[in-house]
């Protein structure tokens, strides 16, 4: 098929290089513009723009598709289908129907739960067993369109964002693959109306953790922010981001740093902190953090 590919982060990398493996024309790749990054806060290039440069594929990086222009020149690709996998810009109902099969969306949830820009933050944070990715029809709505294939795996209690991620972006893959090769049979199935949820984009104030919640809560939040943003709390006046946790069992003041080597009390229970990271510095894992930074006994974060 021709295929017009759509996508930025690191999740849409593999979807990039599945479409190529399996033969595919991949006319062109939009991503997001280039953005500053690092110390000098010079531009760099996005993942899949990086990826698609390096397979010789054509990239175009507007700011919006709401031109006439730009409709055009998307149109002119006369592309069967587009693939669109966390690209960022909202598509117009023009950019949806100009492909001959219209656009095809890979979600990283099981709709209508968590439609949105964080669905996969939100599904460890709210405590789901499972998750998975869906091959959706897009139409003008926040995920709202028809789903042709969906697949579902379980939440494992110490999952972290990263680690799910990294899986999702696998079986989306594989699963737009099927789909592309499945296309003309496959019956698209309307979302319910009931079970849905918005997976809201994380904010900076979610970020920092309350002890006087319950650890089950608490080690959801440093899981389901890991790496980014970074679940966070103080020690005086340095910051350190919690990258891994589990539950433990731990009685005292919300806060009370309990040794063996590191747990912290909660609301409800405690949780062992296993991965750390002061600012400015390596993530460590708890033993070899305590070495540079001890935290006492009896010490409140």
């Amino acid at each position: 098929m021709r295929i017009i590919f759509m996508g930025t982060p690191d999740f849409s990398v593999p979807v990039l290089d599945a479409l190529v493996e399996a033969g595919h024309e991949v006319v062109c790749v939009y991503s997001q513009p280039p953005r500053p990054a690092g110390r000098g806060k010079k531009d760099r290039l996005g993942p899949v723009h990086q990826r698609a440069e390096a397979l010789g594929l054509p990239v175009r990086t507007p700011t919006s598709l709401k031109s006439v222009q730009s409709q055009q020149e998307f149109a002119a690709l006369s592309a069967d289908v587009a693939v669109v996998v966390a690209y960022g810009l909202i598509l117009p109902q023009a950019i949806l129907d100009a492909p001959d099969k219209g656009c095809l969306n890979i979600h990283a949830s099981l709709l209508p739960r968590w439609r949105g820009a964080a669905p996969i933050h939100r599904a460890i944070m709210a405590g789901d067993r499972s998750t998975g990715v869906c091959i959706m029809q897009m139409d003008a709505g926040l995920d709202t369109g028809p789903v042709l294939l969906r697949q579902e795996t379980r939440v494992a209690p110490d999952e972290t964002t990263q680690s799910l991620h990294n899986r999702l972006a696998g079986m989306g893959a594989a699963l737009i693959v099927t789909a592309l090769s499945q296309l003309d049979q496959l019956a698209p199935v309307a979302q319910p109306d009931n079970g849905v949820t918005y997976a809201a984009k994380i904010d900076k104030s979610e970020a920092r953790v309350d002890w006087s919640r319950p650890a089950a809560e608490v080690d959801r939040l440093i899981r389901g922010l890991s790496p980014f943003p970074g679940a966070w709390t103080m020690n005086a006046d340095t910051r350190i981001k919690l990258l891994a946790s589990r539950l433990s069992d731990g009685a005292g003041t919300p806060g009370e740093v309990l040794q063996d080597p590191l747990r912290v009390v909660c609301g409800d229970g405690a949780v062992e902190l296993i991965r750390l990271q002061r600012a400015g510095k390596a993530a460590q894992d708890a033993t070899e953090f305590l070495r540079g930074w001890p935290l006492t006994a009896g010490s409140i974060l």
